[in-house]
């Protein structure tokens, strides 16, 4: 079966964060995070990496983080436009942000031939979800009737950032390690109570630290871009009332799949820490973080010295 290919979602500017977080150095030698990602999807067995990124950040991404991974692997660059809808719509007046993960990835149909997996540029998810997530779709079959698909699966208080409230999608596993379903959640932040979040009307349920959520480290056959173009649409149509605003998110289109029948998807655990430049607080964190993975021989000191 053909090496894998990894499509990195790098179209996003951090709000919280105040700038285009992918292009921030994390590494001792202006390295970034999107390069330690590239670098753990080739260790591991990735072929083809595949940007998706906004025309208007692609001199930027170019120049910070494309040339250099250009050296070490063969690259693709996918456009997320507006305009980029099915036949019967249009861009509605005054919507300007990005039409979500899920339609970030249909854009890639044409760049991707094999099976792959999906990953936001902006997260260090750790070189064993990489290795594990491979190595899975490395033996995946396509098959009639249903999508075959998988999910790195993290430890909740693996994934918190200690400098404000997260989002995460909580994940319920039935037998045989694949997902029920998953529910977004928002607000979640420790607390000398424990792991908590906050619900609509402001009252704080507590959650299980070692609850499984995604991360948004997604397996797929190629199958699952047929899939897509066929949500898609019908998010268009539900959300008439509110286009300027609605997003066609990954985990809400792979949920729906799993509740249709029509998929499947694989929980492939991991006890990784994940690192994210959430806040701007966050970056020395994830400084010091490298820095230990470093130490202790994960990583070399410049990353592409090899």
């Amino acid at each position: 079966m053909p090496d894998p290919t990894l499509v990195v979602l790098a179209g996003g500017i951090g709000s919280r964060y105040g700038g285009l977080k992918q292009a921030d150095p994390i590494g001792p030698n202006g390295e970034l995070i999107i390069h330690y990602s590239v670098y753990d999807a080739l260790r591991a067995g990735f072929g083809r990496i595949v940007f998706l990124i906004r025309r208007d950040i692609e001199d930027t991404f170019r120049e910070r983080i494309g040339r250099t991974v250009e050296q070490h692997a063969d690259v693709r660059y996918v456009y997320q436009e507006l305009d980029k809808l099915p036949a019967g719509f249009a861009v509605p007046a005054g919507r300007c942000k990005p039409w979500g993960t899920a339609h970030a990835v249909l854009c890639c149909r044409e760049a991707v031939q094999t099976n792959f997996a999906a990953i936001n540029a902006d997260d260090f998810y750790g070189a064993a979800a990489y290795r594990t997530l491979a190595d899975y779709l490395g033996r995946l079959e396509e098959r009639a009737g249903i999508g075959e698909y998988a999910m790195v699966g993290y430890v909740l208080a693996n994934t918190l950032s200690e400098h404000g409230h997260v989002s995460r999608g909580l994940c319920q596993v039935g037998p045989g390690g694949y997902l029920q379903s998953i529910r977004e959640l928002t607000h979640i932040a420790p607390s000398p109570a424990g792991i908590r979040y906050q619900e609509t009307d402001r009252i704080w349920q507590p959650l299980a630290p070692d609850s499984i959520v995604s991360m948004n480290v997604w397996g797929f056959t190629p199958a699952f871009f047929g899939e897509l173009e066929r949500l898609f649409p019908a998010f268009l149509k539900r959300h008439a009332a509110d286009l300027s605003k609605a997003e066609f998110y990954l985990p809400e289109a792979v949920g729906t799949l799993v509740r249709e029948g029509t998929a499947r998807v694989r929980v492939l655990p991991t006890e990784e820490r994940w690192f994210g430049v959430t806040y701007q607080a966050d970056r020395p964190h994830v400084q010091e973080a490298i820095r230990q993975l470093i130490a202790e021989g994960k990583y070399p000191q410049r990353l592409w010295a090899d």
